[in-house]
């Protein structure tokens, strides 16, 4: 176990258990870069392309919360988690290596896209579930922050050096995702031990995930209720941004289509360096006011962004996008790092799996509506709308989090 006497977090093992996060934050990057680009070649329509690209997370909205209430009651040699994993995580590798082999096929390219994201719904919330197993709750900012480190690892190799890849062939980036994954897979298995027991939770009580939610809806503190508010709508944000993020460089900037996943990395990487940092200022400020400080800075930061272009008030410039993006990568790990234990603070460990489940319904609703809405504005409108929208749902988001009763408790 991870857990330790002395109250002080062990790196190591936390870092091995970042590896399936890290397996998690291979694919979509990649994933959400280039996949409209292919749809692109079959529809012209911003609204169409983004729709397609939400009909994996229309699955994981029903899927990952029915999965991670069932992972809190699975009992194998292996754990409760790691079963789903080892089911999920494969069937993932394989087709996302065979993803770009299909991509001239729209039915084919639809079937394995369908494939790939059930399979990725079966193992993402048991996954993110592992760390609040094995944490306790006053060190899982920080454990999250290092888990974090690992997924933004994942999306700079996968950006970076993904677009390098994608030059020389089109295949290479997804054949060395699913490779990557693999081994992630191969460390979890031999390195992972799930703790046996779990305190607060007896063997033959069985969570419901209907209770718990009408619990959370009827409950005199609107904490969880609100930052589940809050998570969908920074989501719709970020979600719509990124699946529209690549046609905007492409077809409204005019860039090669490599560029996009260079220019993003920027955004992926600032993340990275401060997704462990961001996890020491939700310890010490408290996750809450962290979380606020993030959503403000990159409002101003996503208008300043919106106001770029070939038809913008500001002049477009490569290099001054990248600076923003990282910029913005920065305090978005602070609204990113300290949600989920947020969320699963103070929560009985027999229903971690429970709340995790909920914390993804909340991003696979963001994931569906954000990518809709902002095709949708971008067909009527135009891309220069795009990061005015990302703006406008932080907005709602901080109104959320401003709604939340400061407590000692909660913090």
């Amino acid at each position: 176990m991870v857990k330790e006497a002395t109250g002080k977090l062990n790196y190591k093992k936390t870092f091995i258990l970042g590896f399936g996060f890290f397996a998690i934050s291979l694919v979509w990057p990649l994933y959400n870069n280039y996949v409209p680009l292919f749809l692109k070649e079959f529809f012209k329509s911003q609204l169409v392309v983004n729709s397609i690209m939400t009909l994996d997370n229309i699955l994981a909205i029903f899927l990952i919360p029915f999965i991670s209430a069932v992972s809190d009651n699975t009992h194998t040699r292996f754990g409760r988690r790691k079963p789903f994993i080892m089911i999920g995580l494969p069937i993932s590798a394989l087709m996302f290596i065979l993803l770009p082999m299909f991509s001239n096929d729209l039915l084919l390219f639809l079937v394995i896209i369908t494939v790939l994201n059930f399979s990725m719904a079966i193992y993402r919330g048991p996954t993110v579930a592992l760390m609040p197993d094995m944490i306790p709750s006053h060190q899982r900012s920080e454990a999250n922050a290092v888990i974090n480190f690992m997924g933004g690892l994942a999306a700079v190799f996968v950006l970076y050096g993904g677009s390098r890849l994608y030059k020389i062939n089109n295949n290479l980036p997804f054949f060395a995702t699913g490779i990557v994954m693999l081994i992630s897979l191969l460390v979890i298995i031999f390195f992972i031990k799930e703790p046996s027991t779990y305190s607060n939770c007896e063997s033959d009580e069985k969570v419901k995930i209907i209770s718990t939610l009408k619990d959370i809806i009827n409950s005199k503190d609107s904490k969880t209720l609100h930052l589940l508010l809050a998570i969908l709508f920074w989501f719709i944000g970020y979600q719509g941004m990124e699946a529209t993020f690549s046609n905007y460089i492409v077809h409204y900037i005019g860039l090669p289509k490599h560029e996009s996943g260079i220019i993003l990395s920027a955004f992926a990487a600032a993340f990275l360096i401060f997704a462990i940092p961001s996890g020491f200022v939700g310890k010490k400020l408290g996750k809450r006011k962290a979380i606020l400080i993030g959503l403000t800075t990159d409002i101003f930061i996503f208008i300043i962004i919106g106001l770029m272009g070939p038809v913008g008030i500001i002049p477009f410039n490569k290099y001054t996008m990248i600076i923003l993006l990282a910029v913005a990568g920065i305090f978005w790990s602070l609204v990113n790092i300290n949600s989920y234990p947020y969320i699963v603070e103070g929560v009985d460990e027999a229903k971690v799996g429970t709340y995790t489940g909920f914390y993804y319904f909340s991003s696979s609703v963001a994931a569906i509506t954000g990518p809709l809405i902002f095709g949708l504005f971008v067909d009527i409108i135009g891309f220069n709308v795009l990061f005015f929208l990302t703006a406008i749902s932080f907005v709602v988001a901080l109104l959320f989090m401003y709604t939340i009763v400061q407590t000692k408790k909660i913090e």
